[in-house]
């Protein structure tokens, strides 16, 4: 039996719970919200709908009540104030890691033996933040990033190529946000690589594109990403409850890799029924190092700032 359990049922959690519940690859769904009957109004009308998509998988809500998580295998931390227009992701820093220090502190209590994919923005610094308190392995921490950045860099060359997404491979690297690093030298399709289709001034606007992914949603809907968050999520407790050891980029602790030390941020790695099972460390061209360099600083400096704010809370 796998359990999976999700803290907050936003519009993340809600599609990460659904999306994962009509895959059929756990037993058990466990909703959590502070909000009172929020979460088990949400599982009440996922079990009503699994009369006609025809699923069995087991969805229970709970308001605020981490005794009922005890056990999970996997925990998704959704968490948070969500930003919204005109706010950065540093903005989020103050209101959010407070949030996140009280739920993992509890998830660590309750399913001591879990893994955890912090959701939560500022994901890196977030990720990080969790990692801290709960005193996991590293293995057993990550963060969705990078499927969700990648999701939208596959589906703007698509857009442009007017070819299907299936055939289009990528890597993205760094912090998630503005400063990510996504990777032309291994993007194909087809195995084809992308500059032998597209000229670099294209390849440049979609990789703009592609950083300012989650803004352009918060300008069109007020708030960002939640069907493709929560395919992304999906996708990431498959590959570990099933053991597929699956590559994907997620937010993962680095100490060595990469020459970083010390920090949660974007990278490719195998991922399985331990959680990260190993970070791949790619080999850069010069351009792609230092711009991950930059990113890694602006997550780095987030960190400092929420340590600050830690010590002096």
């Amino acid at each position: 039996m796998s359990k999976v359990s999700i803290i907050g049922t936003g519009a993340v959690g809600s599609a990460t719970a659904y999306c994962l519940a009509e895959t059929g690859t756990v037993n058990q769904i466990v909703l959590l919200d502070i909000v009172y009957g929020k979460a088990e109004g949400r599982a009440l009308d996922m079990r009503q709908a699994a009369a006609i998509q025809r699923f069995d998988t087991i969805v229970t809500g709970v308001t605020n009540d981490y005794s009922a998580t005890a056990g999970s295998d996997i925990v998704v931390v959704t968490s948070g104030m969500s930003r919204k227009p005109g706010m950065s992701r540093n903005d989020l820093i103050t209101a959010n890691a407070g949030i996140v220090r009280s739920v993992v502190s509890q998830v660590a209590e309750y399913s001591p033996e879990s893994i955890i994919i912090m959701v939560s923005n500022p994901l890196d610094v977030l990720c990080y933040c969790a990692l801290t308190v709960s005193g996991f392995a590293p293995n057993r921490i990550m963060g969705m990033s990078g499927l969700l950045d990648i999701a939208r860099y596959r589906s703007f060359i698509a857009e442009e190529l007017n070819v299907s997404t299936k055939d289009i491979q990528a890597l993205i690297l760094g912090g998630h946000g503005n400063t990510m690093v996504p990777l032309p030298r291994y993007t194909t399709i087809g195995g084809i690589p992308i500059r032998q289709l597209m000229s670099k001034e294209k390849i440049d606007k979609i990789i703009q594109r592609t950083r300012m992914g989650g803004d352009e949603l918060i300008q069109l809907l007020g708030t960002s990403a939640w069907h493709a968050a929560g395919a992304a999520i999906c996708q990431m407790i498959e590959a570990i409850v099933l053991n597929q050891r699956r590559v994907f980029p997620v937010c993962a602790y680095l100490d060595g890799e990469y020459g970083m030390h010390d920090i949660c941020v974007g990278v490719p790695v195998i991922l399985g029924s331990n959680g990260v099972e190993q970070v791949i460390d790619l080999e850069l061209d010069e351009d792609d190092k230092q711009r991950f360099l930059e990113s890694e600083k602006t997550v780095r400096d987030n960190i400092e700032i929420m340590k600050q704010l830690t010590a002096n809370s």
